[in-house]
């Protein structure tokens, strides 16, 4: 089988796109993948690192506050189509599997186009902009909430699969990853996502002494590729000496291992994320991001909350002081810990690899060419 892959920008995009080919890969001997994405995206580092090819188109987002300001936004969006309409006519793919980002929109449109089946897959609860705009050109709309079927205009083309969970997620072990890291004590791990998020960096940064001073955790600080530098110079500035207890990274490489390592996480709510800690019944403080179309990572994290199964701290409401209580408070309470753990087994979906792979060879067969 052959295969396009489209997503591009943050991990949420490209870590399932990743997930689906490696899926794909193991099952199919002779399974090929090209993916397209954009020179200024996670794809750039990720994609390569995981061993496939990728092609780069330059694409970007509509600008809804500025609506002047999208000429230039659809001149990009007609010279994408082109390139995209090339690349397919060049790689001649069996399907296309789109999963999220700018560059899924082009993508989806140039495989009507072109005549081939290709399926859009949406993490969240609300449908973006991208796969509303794509419906219309795609042959399946892989969604991962059974409410996002209402939300679409043709609901014959919607099967409810789930978020797709990395192999080594759902393999990950806890003692496990502990001997690999080297943890002797309750271990907290936080991130702000790939690109890293501000407010948590800040939060973090204004409690890590404290964190230091008392020694009674161990700790792992993601600050995201396009904060690291600003991260590290405010720890300085702020006279905190770091020890082998407090880590700060830029990405976190081996996310499988530190988060099935971990007794709490803290995290954005994206909705892989959410998805990947309840595979791992990982209990969480969940901060979601206020800055995102329908305010879908509340909505993800209200939904664990009332199902005994996070924490939630709105933004407005983070301040160090706040963080650590709460993370301390829950880190050092097993039975809640334990409890929490009970109730995000009843949340989690694994499956979402094999159902999207299906769709593929159901797409490849209209395309008459699997074995």
């Amino acid at each position: 089988m052959k295969v396009i892959f489209a997503g591009g920008g943050t991990g949420g995009h490209i870590n399932p796109a990743i997930s689906i080919a490696d899926y794909a890969r193991d099952h199919d001997e002779d399974f090929e993948a090209v993916f397209i994405g954009t020179r200024g995206g996670m794809e750039t580092k990720l994609v390569p690192r995981a061993g496939y090819k990728l092609k780069f188109i330059d694409i970007q987002g509509f600008d809804r506050k500025h609506i002047l300001n999208n000429v230039e936004t659809v001149r990009k969006l007609l010279k994408a189509n082109h390139e995209c309409k090339k690349i397919i006519k060049e790689f001649k793919p069996d399907c296309i599997v789109c999963t999220g980002g700018y560059v899924s929109g082009p993508v989806a449109i140039a495989s009507k186009k072109a005549g081939v089946p290709s399926l859009i897959h949406e993490q969240n609860v609300y449908p973006g902009l991208t796969v509303r705009g794509a419906e219309k050109y795609v042959t399946y709309l892989a969604l991962s909430f059974e409410e996002t079927v209402k939300h679409m205009k043709d609901k014959s083309k919607c099967v409810v699969t789930g978020n797709p969970i990395r192999g080594e997620i759902l393999t990950a072990n806890y003692m496990k990853s502990r001997e690999r890291l080297g943890i002797k004590k309750p271990f907290v791990l936080i991130f702000g996502g790939s690109l890293g998020a501000d407010k948590i960096n800040d939060t973090v940064i204004g409690m890590l002494k404290r964190v230091i001073s008392e020694g009674r955790i161990e700790l792992l600080f993601g600050t995201g590729d396009r904060n690291y530098d600003k991260v590290i110079k405010s720890i300085s500035e702020a006279g905190i000496k770091l020890n082998n207890d407090v880590r700060v990274v830029s990405y976190i490489d081996n996310m499988a291992d530190c988060m099935a390592a971990a007794d709490l996480v803290v995290a954005r709510s994206g909705a892989i994320t959410v998805s990947e800690l309840a595979a791992l019944n990982k209990p969480s403080i969940l901060i979601p991001s206020p800055n995102v179309v329908r305010n879908h990572q509340e909505q993800n994290a209200r939904e664990f909350e009332n199902n005994g199964a996070a924490a939630v701290i709105l933004e407005s409401e983070l301040t160090s002081d706040v963080l650590y209580k709460k993370m301390m408070s829950m880190a050092e309470d097993e039975k809640a810990l334990i409890k929490m753990s009970e109730n995000l087994r009843k949340l989690a979906k694994t499956d979402a690899l094999e159902k999207i792979y299906e769709l593929m060879i159901k797409m490849s067969e209209q395309k008459g060419k699997t074995k």
